[in-house]
């Protein structure tokens, strides 16, 4: 069996963890949501070059 891991695969279960994350220690969600941000911006540009 093989698995194809990619951002679309991973996505999903990234916002159930970070979601977990903020129920437990919600001063986490400026961080959570900062990288997410970084990341989903960098990777929009980079697939635009």
């Amino acid at each position: 069996m093989r698995i194809n891991l990619s951002l679309n695969n991973m996505e999903p279960l990234l916002a159930l963890v970070a979601g977990f994350l903020i129920l437990m220690m919600p001063e986490l969600l400026n961080l959570i949501v900062a990288v997410y941000l970084i990341v989903r911006g960098s990777l929009g540009l980079r697939s635009r070059f």
